[in-house]
């Protein structure tokens, strides 16, 4: 399965053990992991990922961790994620499905969710050749929130950037209700011209698609986004607006 070799591939680079609508506002935001709600929709693109949400009634694909996941995750419910960091407003939307329920809703799961700010930085590490900038301190772009009756979270964020060898991505681990580990998994972005990570990227703050890592590269994504792939609509003037599925075994 492609989360072993995933795995290894973070062992060899020593990196293993370290483990609604938003307001047309710029809010304010700062390299990290495993390698980044409008008016207008936003078509695909037709850069690499392809697929919607969701592929059938089975488990959404497991993805690695680390080497940023949140460090004392209870500790973060809440569903405005911002904090102090600068960027294009971004809603998150997440159903979870119980596949030994016929992929209907899953109430009480508890979900976390972490990305990077428009720099590509994490908070809560850095300060070491993984991630320059200090952000041991401080927690932003980090949330916790439980599935309601119809098995979905909300969070309000920015969009994230992207760091040197990863497309942009955002990393979830779901729980069932006593709190035992369900999936660690990672939400995945369309790409090309007119997709909301190139406008995003063009818009001010950010660091334009010169040397992004696309997902037909990125060692995480490589093999497929079908499952992983989120819906988008917005712009950059009024924010997006991300909606995304996953499924699980509880």
């Amino acid at each position: 399965m492609k989360t072993m070799n995933r795995k290894g591939f973070l062992k060899s680079l020593g990196l293993a053990g370290v483990t609604a609508v938003a307001a047309p506002l710029l809010i304010h935001c700062g390299s990290d992991d495993d390698s980044i709600a409008g008016s207008s929709t936003v078509s695909s693109g037709s850069g690499s990922g392809t697929g919607s949400s969701s592929t059938g009634c089975s488990v959404t694909n497991s993805e690695t961790e680390g080497p940023f996941p949140t460090k004392s995750p209870s500790g973060l419910v809440q569903s405005n994620i911002v904090s102090d960091r600068t960027g294009v407003p971004l809603t998150i939307t997440i159903t979870i499905q119980n596949v030994n329920a016929g992929c209907t809703a899953l109430q009480g799961a508890i979900v976390d969710i972490w990305h990077c700010d428009k720099d590509g930085n994490y908070s809560e590490y850095g300060g070491t050749g993984m991630q320059s900038a200090n952000y041991t301190s401080v927690h932003f772009l980090r949330g916790r929130q439980t599935t309601d009756s119809n098995g979905l979270v909300g969070f309000t964020s920015i969009f994230p950037g992207w760091y040197n060898g990863r497309a942009t991505h955002i990393h979830v681990h779901i729980y069932n209700s006593s709190g035992q580990s369900l999936l660690v998994t990672q939400i995945a972005f369309q790409e090309g011209s007119d997709s909301a990570v190139a406008q995003v990227a063009a818009s001010t703050g950010y660091k334009g698609m010169t040397g992004y890592t696309y997902n037909t590269n990125d060692n995480v994504f490589s093999d497929g986004t079908s499952n992983e792939m989120s819906s988008i609509s917005g712009s950059v003037s009024g924010g997006f607006t991300l909606i995304h599925t996953i499924k699980v075994s509880a």
